[in-house]
């Protein structure tokens, strides 16, 4: 089975998944999603699956977030919205694999999918 990760290659820590996916020798999809933003279907499915909400994805230290949307209470479906319209803003990196999925930030969480 493949696994897909949401992925950017300037962050570190997407960087680091990635090997370890390929280290552990896993057909991997990789999915540049600030290029290619999810669709909001295509996002509600992998939040589906993270078992989370919109909101709770949010990167809150980016200065995007810190200079626009801070100060307001969006509701979900805003939240969707806001994060299709500013992809950075999405948390990553976002490992999904069948029906599960996982905000791979530690090598641990990984390894826990891909068991």
């Amino acid at each position: 089975m493949k696994i897909t990760i949401l992925h950017n290659k300037k962050c570190s820590k997407s960087r680091c998944a990635l090997k370890i996916l390929q280290d552990n020798h896993l057909e991997v999809e990789i999915i540049d999603y600030i290029k290619n933003t999810p669709t909001r279907k295509e996002i509600k499915l992998i939040l589906a699956k993270l078992g989370l909400k919109p909101s709770e994805i949010i990167r809150k230290g980016e200065l995007v977030f810190k200079e626009k949307f801070s100060k307001f209470n969006f509701t979900e479906e805003e939240w969707l919205d806001i994060l299709i319209e500013n992809p950075s803003l999405i948390e990553r990196p976002i490992l999904v694999y069948g029906n599960k999925a996982t905000i791979g930030r530690d090598a641990e969480k990984i390894y826990e999918l891909i068991k």
